[in-house]
């Protein structure tokens, strides 16, 4: 099949999940376009079966703000027209399937029929398209996708909850590439970053708000409080600025380290002996994913999709949002019990295992016929 992929090109989970499932399509002997405003963080190498078509905004006086979905849709039509792209999957709802939208009229009056498959991953439906401004716009988007699909069945459901839609939904969750961490031989040398006797504490986001950075920070507090313990926060993004501030506040300076946005999660995971993920809202929870295919025990809040990836009690702990105290003691009980940790360790690859990315990929390539042939 002849694939076009928009998506945002960043370091947030549903460019990750993009990115990851476009280079396994074009493995699997598909041809695949990316289509955006810059090549995607983890597209690391274009073949024959690979392409990327970059998204340019020309500047004009007359905007206060550039039309990006214009010059998306534009773009497009022109790579639909010259590769004869069979499928269009579009990841967002606004505002790549608005623009999905507009390029399949202008391609219509060309005669030129164009499948659209609109993913779903969150903040698209739980915070941007639950605001009055967009939710007419994000239930048009979705009601005209040929196939929708949500990477949660919390997310489905919040999703049939906000508007009104017409489309089925089918949940397709998130995934891990396995094979690929198997197969790593990862220098798991913590003297780089920890004392022999020090528990490394990891958190891995974009920092906004919503992972509520802050309850990671006192959640640590109180781990390190009673054990030697160091925290690795990986990301960037809003509220570093406040983090910072706070860890000054509970000296915690030689504690806590800013990674930023690494390129060696690998790695930082690889030394991690457990994961905080707090967070206020969270449609699938793919960092957790990624820690547990590290053998990572996951301390979470049980938000959104979080209760579909890490278990109660067997990978991890689910918490409700803002309970700090109660984190905190569960993380002192497992890190203090090694036979427990083991256990919670071994837990979390296995579930891990179950979101491998070979069996996603045959669910969207059975999605991108469906579209196809409908």
């Amino acid at each position: 099949m002849k694939i076009a992929i928009v998506c945002y090109p960043t370091f947030g989970g549903s460019g990750v999940v993009a990115t990851e499932l476009g280079i396994a399509l074009s493995q699997a002997g598909h041809e695949v376009h990316f289509v955006t405003y810059h090549q995607p963080v983890r597209l690391e190498s274009l073949n024959t079966n690979l392409y990327f078509h970059e998204v340019l905004v020309p500047e004009y006086d007359l905007f206060k703000y550039q039309p990006y979905e214009l010059a998306l849709s534009s773009k497009l039509v022109d790579v639909i027209k010259a590769y004869n792209i069979e499928v269009l999957h579009v990841h967002y709802a606004i505002p790549h399937a608005y623009a999905a939208y507009m390029a399949r009229k202008m391609l219509e009056d060309q005669g030129i029929h164009l499948p659209i498959v609109t993913t779903l991953h969150g903040t698209d439906i739980t915070l941007v398209g639950s605001h009055p401004f967009y939710k007419s716009a994000v239930t048009f988007s979705i009601n005209h996708s040929d196939v929708v699909t949500s990477v949660s069945q919390s997310l489905k459901e919040d999703t049939l909850n906000f508007f009104e839609i017409k489309k089925e939904i089918h949940v397709i969750p998130n995934f891990i590439d396995t094979e690929k961490y198997n197969s790593k031989d990862l220098p798991c040398s913590r003297e780089l970053i920890a004392q022999k006797e020090e528990k490394v504490i990891t958190h891995i986001s974009n920092l906004r708000p919503l992972k509520r950075l802050s309850d990671v920070i006192k959640t640590f507090k109180k781990i390190a409080d009673v054990m030697p313990a160091k925290l690795m926060i990986v990301g960037s993004g809003p509220e570093k600025a406040n983090a910072v501030r706070l860890v000054s506040k509970l000296k915690l300076d030689r504690k806590v380290a800013f990674l930023g946005k690494s390129l060696e999660i690998d790695k930082i995971l690889c030394y991690s002996d457990l994961f905080l993920l707090p967070s206020e809202k969270e449609s699938f929870g793919l960092a957790a994913l990624e820690a547990m295919i590290h053998k990572v025990p996951v301390i979470s809040t049980d938000v959104g999709g979080l209760p579909e990836v890490n278990v109660h009690g067997q990978t991890g702990y689910l918490f409700p949002v803002g309970a700090v105290d109660q984190m905190a003691e569960a993380a002192i009980t497992l890190l203090n019990n090694p036979q427990q940790h083991q256990s919670f360790k071994a837990a979390a690859f296995a579930q891990a295992q179950k979101f491998d990315l070979k069996l996603v990929l045959a669910q969207y390539e059975a999605i991108y016929k469906k579209a196809i042939t409908t």
